[in-house]
């Protein structure tokens, strides 16, 4: 069954759309704001995004732009009440694959969302889930860190924020992001849980020496498998 992430802050249209998609045989989840859109995404796994231009919290082309820095490649459908050219411009250079004017046509958005599916090739519909880091393999879709035939398979947070280093490897990962993304909110609590996982990984990965992650005070955080 089609899996289908609904990002909706209007809770009538939102209500709407999840119940006649779902009698079309989709599976639909429905989010109201784009930072828990942007979390949807990286705790499951979707053939589709269909979200809203305005939401609060996070906008739909900011969602859209995390969402592929991160590396997810997922076919996206912008559904807004913006019909100026720009808009529709910024949403194509964002990645988008079809742009609807609300008011909203079901059957129109249906058509639309076969379209999508059928142009989108197996490689563009999946997002990334193997990654080496110096001598170990791992792999998210499983939870699962190897090092010379040894396997350990991590519990879903420590897979999530792994799995967010790898895929900015090199680069800064940003503590405010992984917060927001992975636990929902950035407070006292959350921060202090965040650097336990960040140390449990530091453990896991210690076998090979060139491996780093690096704490940028007050920033976040890059990971590194050179020496």
């Amino acid at each position: 069954m089609t899996k289908i992430l609904l990002v909706e802050d209007d809770s009538t249209l939102g209500y709407i759309l999840k119940e006649y998609l779902e009698m079309k045989d989709f599976s639909v989840t429905w989010i109201k704001n784009g930072v828990e859109g942007l979390q949807a995404l990286t705790q499951s796994t979707f053939d589709l995004c269909i979200l809203d231009v305005m939401m609060p919290e996070m906008d739909g082309f900011t969602m859209a732009q995390e969402a592929r820095k991160l590396g997810y490649s997922i076919p996206l459908l912008f559904l807004t009440a913006k019909s100026l050219k720009v808009d529709v411009l910024k949403g194509f250079s964002l990645g988008a694959d079809d742009y609807i004017i609300k008011p909203v046509e079901e059957e129109e958005l249906v058509a639309r969302i076969h379209a999508i599916l059928k142009r989108a090739t197996n490689t563009s519909q999946q997002e990334i889930s193997h990654f080496s880091i110096g001598d170990y393999e791992f792999d998210s879709s499983n939870q699962k860190l190897s090092y010379q035939g040894e396997d350990k398979y991590l519990t879903e947070r420590e897979s999530q924020v792994l799995k967010l280093l790898c895929i900015n490897k090199g680069n800064l990962l940003s503590r405010q992001y992984v917060l927001q993304a992975i636990w929902g909110k950035s407070d006292y609590f959350n921060r202090r849980s965040m650097d336990v996982f960040i140390s449990k990984l530091r453990k896991y990965l210690s076998k090979d020496e060139r491996i780093q992650i690096m704490n940028v005070h007050g920033s976040g955080f890059i990971l590194s498998d050179t020496a």
